[in-house]
């Protein structure tokens, strides 16, 4: 492929601590990223807050600064990736939708398009820069804006179930399945505004689990042993 987005959630990069950072597993993101990078697929990198903040994590304080904190999460996030994936010999760059002083560069598509011609991984952080939308929806977004040919969605489960496998033992795995029958069953693939966006747009997913080996490298080379959510 020539260019795709991926999604990592903030919890996988946390591994086994579920909170902060696992740097050996950012560390085997990175290193499967730059196969891809080298083989001269161009990435963009859209990554959760999850494993700091999620906007609905406090029932006290306002919405929309809930969301502004998780914003902010997905920005530390991408910052501290994005910094593990130059120590393995990748060129980086951090892209937001608001300003963060010297941190980060403000996204365009045209930046984002200069960025990849350098050869850089581009991180979208900050996700759509407004409260009430999740990264789910940040990265369809971002994957239509910079005409991706496919959103490689990282998760902690290995695919789509017709139900939850962590409640359900008998949970049934697609190995594919069209996004029209995803909002009607309103699987938990992306949420509701995320798949409608990734519909109308006809931006197809590749849904695979983080943890497995080369899981990245296999996902972008169509070898997944997870779901294809197809789009008509």
């Amino acid at each position: 492929m020539k260019r795709v987005l991926l999604k990592l959630s903030g919890e996988a990069l946390a591994g086994e601590k579920k909170t902060g950072f696992d740097e050996a597993t950012v560390t085997e993101v990175a290193k499967q990223v730059k196969v891809l990078v080298e083989e001269g697929t161009e990435i963009g990198v859209v990554i959760g807050g999850g494993n700091f903040w999620r906007g609905r994590t406090s029932e006290t304080i306002d919405r929309t600064k809930a969301d502004q904190i998780g914003m902010l999460a997905t920005v530390m996030n991408c910052i501290y990736v994005s910094e593990i994936f130059r120590s393995v010999g990748m060129k980086t760059e951090v892209l937001t939708p608001f300003v963060c002083g010297a941190f980060t560069k403000l996204f365009s598509k045209d930046e984002a398009n200069e960025c990849f011609a350098q050869g850089k991984v581009v991180f979208f952080a900050g996700g759509t820069g407004h409260p009430y939308f999740s990264t789910d929806t940040t990265t369809v977004l971002r994957a239509v804006e910079i005409e991706a040919e496919t959103i490689l969605l990282a998760k902690a489960i290995d695919g789509v179930y017709d139900s939850d496998p962590k409640i359900n033992p008998n949970a049934v795995k697609y190995d594919s399945i069209d996004i029209q029958e995803v909002i009607d069953k309103k699987l938990a693939v992306m949420d509701l505004t995320a798949s409608i966006l990734s519909m109308e747009n006809k931006m197809p997913m590749l849904v695979f689990g983080l943890n497995e080996e080369n899981s990245i490298i296999k996902a972008a080379r169509g070898e997944i042993n997870g779901t294809r959510v197809i789009v008509k």
